[in-house]
């Protein structure tokens, strides 16, 4: 399986950690590849897409073009790991005129929205699917405030969003499809069940 982190900025090694490790759990091999321009994405069995700065990451993924390929891979059913900055980059909506979404899943998100670094918590969240809590990093984390029934993401045509978490009665984690996206920072922990959920749990990739 071949795993493509988006590199233009964020965890990347944190990353591609994760998704060895999920990997190994179900008896695969993940090929992790960086990706920083077009060409690469098209080979790509599941993408990451991680933190960082939401403006920088959506000008650098038009700017390379690989904006499209996201898109393309979407479109056909592969899955995506939209984690923190990467979640506002793959709302339709940010609430920020910076920000240029790619429309891959159908919420609107607040950023920033728990604070500022000083404000970082660790959480035990309850995540449908995992059997025990899931240790949560909210690092600057966006907040989704709303959650449409999938007519605003005219990419992924996969129906309603799902919410897989809350916290405090905010969504914080949420599926579409093939797309799965957190307000916190899965990698930053020694468990990769949100990886797993993402790429194996849900959805068949490619070659498998």
């Amino acid at each position: 399986m071949q795993a493509g982190v988006i590199a233009v900025q964020g965890d990347v090694s944190e990353h591609a950690a994760a998704i060895e490790r999920a990997a190994r759990a179900h008896g695969e091999a993940a090929e992790v590849v960086e990706i920083r321009q077009s060409g690469t994405v098209p080979d790509c069995d599941v993408l990451l897409m991680p933190g960082g700065e939401s403006t920088a990451i959506s000008r650098l993924l038009a700017r390379e073009g690989i904006d499209a390929e996201i898109r393309d891979h979407v479109a056909a059913g592969k899955p995506v790991l939209a984690t923190c900055a990467g979640l506002i980059v793959a709302s339709t909506d940010a609430k920020d005129d910076r920000v240029d979404t790619l429309d891959l899943l159908d919420v609107t998100v607040d950023r920033n929205a728990f604070g500022r670094q000083k404000d970082s918590f660790e959480a035990p969240l309850d995540v449908a699917g995992l059997d025990s809590p899931f240790p949560a990093v909210f690092i600057r984390a966006p907040l989704i405030d709303e959650v449409g029934d999938g007519s605003g993401a005219p990419i992924n045509d996969a129906g309603s969003v799902e919410v897989l978490a809350r916290w405090d009665g905010d969504p914080v984690a949420v599926r579409q499809g093939p797309v799965v996206g957190t307000s916190f920072h899965p990698e930053l922990t020694a468990d990769s069940r949100i990886h797993d959920l993402a790429f194996f749990e849900t959805v068949e990739v490619s070659g498998q």
